[in-house]
C-alpha cells in the first residue's frame, strides 16, 4: 500500500478508520479536518502505533485554507502516494425547503473540493505512480435528493480517471449505511434512521474492502455482497420504488 497518504474528514468516521488500518499496514499520514482537537488526539494514537504523522487543519470550503492542502498535494519533495476524498456531510432530502447557501457548500465539498484535490495531486502521481480512493455512497445508485447527484459525479469521474492515467489507480468506495457519526451529525440519533439492523456496516469492513479493491485496480468497490446485490437490481427497479428506498436514512 501507499507509503503517504493524504485523508481528508480524518478526524471521525471512515476518515478516522482509514487512517487507523492504514498505519496498521506500516503507513505514514496527513490527517486533514476542521477539528484542530479531534486530529491532534488521533495523531497522538497513530504515532504510537509507529506512524508519521503530519497535521493540516483546514475547512475545505475555505479558499486560503483548502489551498494550504492543495500545496501539501503538489509538493514532489514529499509526495503524496494515496488521496483519500472522504470530507462530506449530508442534507435533509428535501431540495425545495433546505437554505440554498447549504446546498451549494454541500456541492462544493462532494465535488468541486476533491476535484481540486485530484488536479494537484495528478502531475505528481502521473510521474511516479499512485492512488485516489473517493468516497461516494450506494445512494449514487438509487434517486436522492441532491446528495445521490453528487455521489454519482465522484462514481462517474473516477471510472474514467481510473481507465485514463496508466499509472494511477482511481476508486470510487460506495459504502451503504455505516455505524460512524455520519447521521448524528444529520440530528438523527442511533437506532432511529428508519433503517434495518440487516443493512448496517461496520466502518473497519468499509474500509478493509475499500483498499482490498483500490489494491485491486478496480474503479469501484461496494462493500458487502448485500450491497452489490442491491446496486445490481438498481438497474431494473422502477424510480418511483427506489425514491421510496431512497428516503430511508433521513
Amino acid at each position: 500500500m501507499a507509503k503517504t497518504a493524504l485523508i481528508t474528514g480524518a478526524s471521525s468516521g471512515l476518515g478516522a478508520e482509514y487512517a487507523r488500518q492504514l498505519t496498521e499496514r506500516g503507513g505514514n499520514l496527513v490527517l486533514v479536518a476542521r477539528d484542530r482537537a479531534a486530529l491532534e488526539a488521533l495523531a497522538t494514537q497513530l504515532r504510537a502505533r509507529g506512524a508519521e504523522v503530519e497535521v493540516l487543519v483546514a475547512d475545505l470550503l475555505k479558499p486560503r485554507q483548502r489551498r494550504a492542502v492543495e500545496e501539501r498535494l503538489r509538493d514532489a519533495s514529499r509526495p503524496i502516494d494515496l488521496l483519500i476524498n472522504n470530507a462530506g456531510f449530508g442534507l435533509p432530502l428535501d431540495f425545495a425547503t433546505v437554505d440554498i447557501k447549504r446546498e451549494i457548500d454541500h456541492l462544493a465539498l462532494h465535488v468541486e473540493v476533491p476535484m481540486r484535490l485530484m488536479h494537484a495531486v495528478l502531475p505528481v502521481m502521473r510521474e511516479r505512480g499512485g492512488r485516489i480512493l473517493n468516497v461516494a455512497s450506494i445512494a449514487a445508485f438509487i434517486p436522492r435528493s441532491t446528495y445521490g447527484a453528487v455521489k454519482s459525479w465522484v462514481i462517474s469521474f473516477s471510472r474514467w480517471a481510473n481507465q485514463y492515467y496508466d499509472r494511477v489507480t482511481v476508486t470510487a468506495v460506495c459504502p451503504g449505511y455505516t455505524h460512524t457519526n455520519f447521521h448524528e451529525r444529520l440530528g438523527l440519533p442511533p437506532g432511529k434512521e428508519g433503517v434495518p439492523d440487516a443493512m448496517w456496516l461496520d466502518a473497519p469492513l468499509v474500509v478493509r474492502e475499500s483498499l482490498r479493491d483500490l489494491a485491486r485496480g478496480k474503479s469501484v468497490s461496494i462493500p458487502s455482497l448485500r450491497y452489490k446485490v442491491l446496486a445490481a437490481l438498481t438497474s431494473v427497479v422502477p424510480d418511483s420504488l427506489l425514491t421510496r428506498l431512497g428516503t430511508r436514512g433521513r
